[in-house]
């Protein structure tokens, strides 16, 4: 390839890896914590998480803001007559798999470490770049704005 090429691919990586993260941040810290479920109530022992993993889960997971809960009322006792005319509920199905997910979780962890870590260090050398620093930053500021305007 010529040396022309390879400067201008080089270029367009650059621009496009700082354009793009600001949301391989969001998504990576997001899916470490999705994980193990960090954004429900079930992940804290049935307290209720911090409103950030909320936020964070939501994008993620339905590209929108996190919106209330609805009340939830009690529900009605159905009349006797009712209960009795029901068949039971049929067992549950034994688990899929007998082995444990947690080395699994483990590993998506640490690749969400990885990434961000990764990430990371490329902004930080691609912002050293004298030549393109300029532009570095109007390309990780557009990459950080547009996806919250269009969220909102």
């Amino acid at each position: 390839m010529k040396a022309q090429t390879m400067r201008r691919l080089r270029q367009y990586h650059l621009y496009l890896g700082l354009f793009f993260a600001p949301a391989i941040l969001l998504f990576s810290v997001s899916g470490a914590l999705q994980t193990f479920r960090l954004q429900q109530e079930s992940g804290w022992g049935g307290a209720t998480p911090p409103y950030w993993m909320i936020w964070l889960a939501a994008v993620h997971k339905d590209q929108e803001l996190p919106t209330p809960e609805p009340v939830k009322h009690a529900p009605k006792a159905p009349p006797p007559a009712a209960e009795k005319a029901r068949p039971a509920p049929p067992a549950p199905p034994p688990p899929a798999h007998i082995f444990s997910p947690l080395p699994l979780k483990i590993f998506v962890v640490l690749l969400s470490l990885g990434l961000t870590i990764s990430t990371a260090i490329g902004i930080v050398i691609a912002l050293t770049n004298r030549a393109v620093r300029r532009n570095g930053i109007i390309m990780l500021v557009a990459g950080t704005v547009l996806p919250l305007v269009l969220l909102l």
